[in-house]
């Protein structure tokens, strides 16, 4: 059965893909099962990945609410725009949780002209500045003009310090860190200019994807419980992660949401943050 994958292809359909990504979201093998065994009857030519995530997720939130939250993760991160700003936030909680100083929207002189930095992050007195591409769809990867431009700015922020007396080896790396993923090229310009690059899959061992599950660090915009009309409330106020909303459960009172609900999306907000919990897509 040929369906069509997010970047317009056409692709065997893979009963083990879909399996992995509920698996690896911590369904349990009873329930993978009866997934595909629904799955296999709907399926037909030309169905999209996106409309194959769609339906396994509503099968897998009608058995297990938490675990669908995990397996929801990819799409959680698109449902963080439109702006780009929850994104920079978002990563700049990843890096703050790994032990480093973070800024974000911090404003740097260059040689030739100044610059927005998304998001800098120190550690040990090094500087990494750190640019964020967010896409709030599928499909659309990072391609070479992005790290070219990136490492322009690293440059010009480096010669400014250099031409004015300055440490210009405080700035450590630069940084490209986008939701989706990277093309061959980039890839390659980035390796050969030593810029860092961060993306869902990228590096293996030590990707987006692999560092929230290693922290626990879920955004708010997983959950199963809360509406759009909630989550868009929450990350108006600058709350992005679950255990954000743990810390400033307040927010939901303002919500008006009733106690017994409150008391089940702080019970959720718990068990994604338990970085021990196995996830997603």
């Amino acid at each position: 059965m040929k369906i069509i994958t997010a970047s317009g292809e056409k692709s065997i359909f893979s009963k083990e893909k879909v399996a992995n990504s509920l698996r690896r979201s911590g369904a349990g093998e009873p329930v993978i099962q009866d997934i595909l065994k629904t799955l296999g009857k709907e399926l037909h030519e030309n169905m999209t990945t996106k409309e194959i995530y769609k339906r396994a997720y509503k099968l897998l939130k009608s058995q297990d609410g938490l675990t669908a939250s995990r397996y929801k993760l990819k799409r959680a991160i698109f449902e963080l725009g439109p702006t780009g700003f929850p994104f920079e936030k978002f990563i700049g909680a990843i890096m703050k949780h790994m032990g480093y100083e973070v800024e974000v929207g911090k404003i740097v002189h260059g040689a030739c002209v100044t610059h927005e930095i998304d998001v800098m992050a120190i550690k040990e007195g090094k500087k990494n500045l750190m640019e964020c591409k967010f896409h709030s769809e599928q499909g659309r990867n990072c391609n070479v003009k992005i790290p070219l431009y990136i490492h322009s700015r690293f440059e010009d922020v480096k010669n400014y310090h250099r031409l004015n007396g300055g440490d210009d080896t405080t700035f450590h790396e630069g940084w490209v860190v986008t939701n989706t993923r990277f093309t061959e090229d980039a890839l390659a310009y980035s390796r050969c200019m030593n810029l860092k690059l961060l993306s869902w899959d990228y590096p293996k061992g030590n990707s987006l994807k692999e560092r929230i599950d290693h922290l626990g660090l879920y955004p708010i915009t997983v959950s199963g419980l809360l509406s759009q009309r909630e989550k868009q409330f929450l990350l108006s106020r600058d709350i992005v992660l679950c255990r954000e909303l743990i810390d400033d459960n307040f927010l939901l009172d303002q919500l008006e949401i009733s106690a017994s609900r409150k008391k089940r999306i702080l019970f959720e907000m718990r068990e994604l943050c338990d970085p021990h919990k196995k996830s997603h897509e």
